[in-house]
């Protein structure tokens, strides 16, 4: 439980994190594409093999546009320090994710990140954080993504008044080692001591990557193989998913907003919820 006495929402607010950079290249792309599981059942699929390859003589491979979802871990290179909040980093669970993608990535490019923070909730035993990173290319200067990523602190809530818990949000409230070697290298997904502390009996998949199984169904099903269409990510993460397990994903089109859900076919449980944003449909459709 967090000292109350010690924050300041004053000096919260006006906390500024650091601005960074990214660089990815096509390696970057095409290895993430196969820790999402990209051409896995068949080497030669015609919708995923430009993820990976320069197929038909293209200049460049596709990026999946759930790899912006990386540039966010580049952005906080040492971790969230917020004046007044005090937690474990080894309880910090991945709440949810949001995305919104403003022109198809380049297959490499060279990122300047600005981050801010987007809201911070008090729930007591817990505290909810969201962090907005904002990626422009370096060398236009032109917006390519936000991410927003909402982190659940065990441990961290109690940081304000019990009888007015702060909350705060700067946006509208209507709003597994294959896939480590991207560059999220929190070892709840890696190390069985570390996991064992966070409450699981092993370590669990990346919830990053659980939603990237999920987006890529969706556009080889929906989309036809067109990464382009995607317009906006929303995913929230409900359970773990231990590495091996199998995923199954479920989706339903309601206008140009794709529902769907994710889940586990060994336990039969869901594991993933949200909605992708579509540009427009494809014509087959």
């Amino acid at each position: 439980m967090a000292d109350s006495s010690s924050f300041y929402s004053d000096r919260l607010l006006a906390h500024k994190f650091p601005e960074t950079e990214y660089t990815y290249t096509e390696r970057d792309a095409a290895l993430y594409a196969l820790g999402v599981g990209a051409c896995a059942r068949d080497a030669t699929d015609a919708d995923e093999l430009k993820y990976v390859y320069h197929e038909n003589g293209q200049q460049f491979i596709k990026v999946l546009p759930t790899f912006a979802a990386l540039f966010s871990l580049g952005s906080l290179p040492n971790g969230i320090h917020l004046p007044g909040l005090e937690y474990d980093p080894r309880l910090l669970l991945h709440g949810q994710q949001y995305i919104e993608i403003y022109k198809p990535f380049p297959s490499n490019a060279r990122l300047h990140n600005k981050v801010s923070l987007a809201g911070l909730h008090d729930k007591g035993k817990a505290a909810i954080l969201e962090i907005e990173t904002r990626s422009y290319e370096k060398e236009s200067g032109e917006l390519l993504c936000m991410n927003r990523t909402t982190a659940y602190l065990r441990g961290a809530g109690g940081f304000s008044d019990p009888s007015q818990p702060y909350s705060y949000s700067s946006y509208p409230t209507n709003q597994a080692l294959l896939y480590r070697l991207s560059g999220d290298y929190n070892p709840l997904h890696s190390d069985p001591m570390v996991a064992k502390v966070a409450g699981f009996s092993r370590p669990i998949l990346h919830g990053l990557c659980t939603l990237g199984f999920a987006v890529r169904a969706i556009i080889k099903s929906i989309c036809r193989g067109d990464p382009n269409m995607v317009k906006s990510i929303f995913g929230r993460f409900l359970l773990h998913v231990f590495p091996g397990e199998t995923l199954v994903t479920e989706m339903w089109l309601e206008g140009l907003r794709v529902i769907y859900q994710a889940s586990v076919k060994e336990r039969n449980r869901t594991v993933l919820s949200g909605y992708v944003d579509l540009c427009g449909l494809a014509s087959s459709l």
